[in-house]
């Protein structure tokens, strides 16, 4: 299984804001834009913008319009479930289907259900970790974040 690009790409960005929101009081907290996720992680800004829109109607980040606008986070490192952030930007889809097309070893075959299993198995692993998991080295990823832009 692997990741599509959409989920590694909205994890990089929670990952950006919350190396930069550790220990910040709420009036320094830093505002991250489109361009600096795109000059980071050279990625295109089409795709950072709806992977932010889909984050912030998950209600995972905070926008803020105008001349000196940007996003952060909206919620503590520590509230935001990998599972919930992994699950919502792949989508909850069948990982094998049988039925589109058929297959025709379906009435027979227990490939279906095993994965479908698995899934479930991968899912319960990832509810023990949240986004500040992915925090332990914060300060070099501070750095690495802010000389890669």
């Amino acid at each position: 299984m692997q990741l599509k690009k959409y989920t590694d790409y909205g994890l990089r960005i929670l990952m950006y804001l919350a190396s930069f929101d550790a220990e910040q009081s709420d009036e320094k907290r830093k505002l991250a834009t489109i361009r600096e996720i795109c000059d980071t992680f050279s990625l295109s800004a089409n795709h950072v913008n709806k992977v932010v829109h889909h984050l912030g109607r998950l209600e995972l980040i905070e926008t803020r319009r105008g001349k000196n606008g940007g996003f952060l986070l909206a919620k503590r490192p520590e509230d935001i479930s990998l599972a919930f952030v992994i699950r919502q930007l792949e989508g909850d889809e069948k990982w094998i289907e049988c039925e589109n097309p058929y297959c025709v070893a379906l009435p027979a075959c227990e490939l279906k259900g095993i994965v479908a299993r698995g899934k479930e198995v991968f899912y319960n692993y990832l509810n023990d970790y949240t986004l500040k998991s992915l925090m332990a080295q914060a300060p070099q990823l501070r750095q690495i974040f802010s000389t890669a832009s």
